[in-house]
């Protein structure tokens, strides 16, 4: 299949006629950050414990620990100092993953998601309870939508939720990802996920989730959440333990730092935008849409206000996405790599899960990187080779490094906040692939 579909470079090139490629040099972006050292994490994450109150648990309580499915940076140091805490009160913890649907809806793919993040039992040091069953802890009061969490977590003496804030990649709202979210989403497994997925194409995630997390920080004996924030490098530059008031309030503030804390594309006006690698690892949809502005995969959203990209090329998957290629729709070309490397059952699992089947769509798929460049570059309009404004990326994550066309290394020139490391100089490949490898 694979062959059948992967268009031969001779025959875009035909298409598109004389296209001048362009050259491309190597700017760096200058991001002024203060990460915890990687050595104090794990301390970071019990002192977020020790903030949190847990007179409602009996001696020897169990704790559910909630744990997601994203590229967290020193996720197992967290999860591990959040585990050592609780155990040091006594308690008894275990982790269960929270993740909607992500591992093709199987425990033993959710189970299998963590051990890739690096979160294993001997990692974190205590068991890890992995099911798709839940339970049904209420509904929403208005429009009688049913209310569900991890069966192993209702039934634990408390719950603690370790997430990342950060901007949602499908909605704006005062909450987005972060504690809210996975107790509403994470925590519901796939039936949750796909229930509140699916009233969100009228309701909208930005009213759903702040409705449902406030009901089940109700019903559930949820004793607080250890909320993360990245900095631009995407290093751990804050670890929060937030009680259970805070959910809805101390995670809005942190939801502002983590706009400001988040890497962006040096430019928002590009005509091609080539990006190494997607998957879930680095965003929920794959190429994070705060970044390339593109996200109309979600019914009844709008779309960001900026940057604007003419064309997105994709050239492969992350290891540990699992061949999950949610995102794959926001590229208008796509190398063979990426459907080489793609799990349909994962990925349309996922997407039916979230409303968002778009975010699936397999675009054009071309055998070589020249050509994917070449079909971009060809269908821009009338910007030759030499004008045109391309960017390339390893992911939407690491956006320190970029290739960039000469173009926007003489833009960067006069930008203090840019630093020009390398000259343009012509484009090699070996066999039509990029020489040159990702930027970070």
């Amino acid at each position: 299949m694979i062959d059948e579909l992967a268009i031969g470079e001779s025959t875009v090139r035909d298409a598109c006629g004389d296209v001048v490629l362009p050259r491309m040099g190597v700017i760096e972006q200058r991001w002024e950050t203060d990460p915890i050292p990687p050595g104090d994490v794990a301390a970071e994450a019990a002192e977020a414990v020790a903030a949190l109150e847990f007179a409602d648990v009996p001696a020897g309580g169990e704790v559910a620990v909630g744990v997601g499915s994203r590229g967290i940076d020193n996720l197992p140091e967290i999860v591990r100092g959040v585990v050592g805490a609780l155990s040091d009160r006594g308690y008894e913890p275990f982790v269960v993953p929270a993740m909607g649907s992500h591992g093709g809806a199987t425990a033993s793919g959710q189970r299998d998601k963590l051990e890739t993040l690096g979160v294993t039992e001997a990692s974190i040091g205590c068991a890890i309870r992995a099911t798709m069953d839940v339970v049904q802890v209420g509904e929403t009061p208005d429009r009688g939508v049913p209310v569900y969490a991890d069966a192993y977590a209702v039934e634990a003496d408390a719950i603690v939720p370790i997430n990342r804030i950060k901007p949602h990649t499908g909605f704006s709202g005062d909450v987005e990802s972060g504690l809210s979210k996975m107790l509403v989403i994470g925590m519901g497994k796939q039936r949750g996920a796909k229930l509140a997925h699916d009233w969100a194409v009228e309701w909208s995630l930005s009213n759903m989730i702040p409705e449902i997390a406030d009901q089940l920080l109700r019903t559930l004996p949820v004793a607080g959440g250890v909320a993360i924030v990245e900095d631009q490098h995407d290093d751990t530059s804050l670890v929060e333990g937030v009680p259970p008031e805070g959910f809805l309030t101390r995670e809005a503030d942190l939801l502002d730092l983590a706009r400001e804390r988040m890497p962006t594309l040096p430019f928002d006006d590009l005509d091609v935008l080539v990006v190494d690698r997607i998957g879930k690892d680095v965003s929920g949809q794959g190429m994070d849409p705060n970044v390339t502005g593109r996200r109309h995969f979600t019914i009844n959203e709008p779309e960001p206000d900026s940057p604007e990209i003419k064309r997105v090329f994709a050239r492969g998957l992350t290891a540990k996405t699992k061949g999950n290629a949610m995102g794959m729709g926001q590229a208008d070309v796509a190398h063979r790599d990426v459907l080489a490397e793609l799990d349909w059952s994962k990925s349309l699992i996922n997407a039916i899960t979230a409303s968002t089947v778009r975010g699936v769509r397999l675009p054009p798929v071309v055998e070589t990187d020249r050509a994917g460049l070449l079909a971009a570059l060809g269908t821009i309009g009338p910007v030759s080779g030499e004008d045109a404004r391309v960017l390339r990326v390893t992911d939407t994550m690491r956006l320190k490094r970029c290739y960039a066309s000469s173009p926007l290394v003489e833009a960067a020139r006069e930008r203090e906040d840019l630093r020009v490391v390398s000259e343009p100089t012509a484009l090699e490949f070996d066999d039509g692939q990029f020489v040159a490898p990702s930027p970070e």
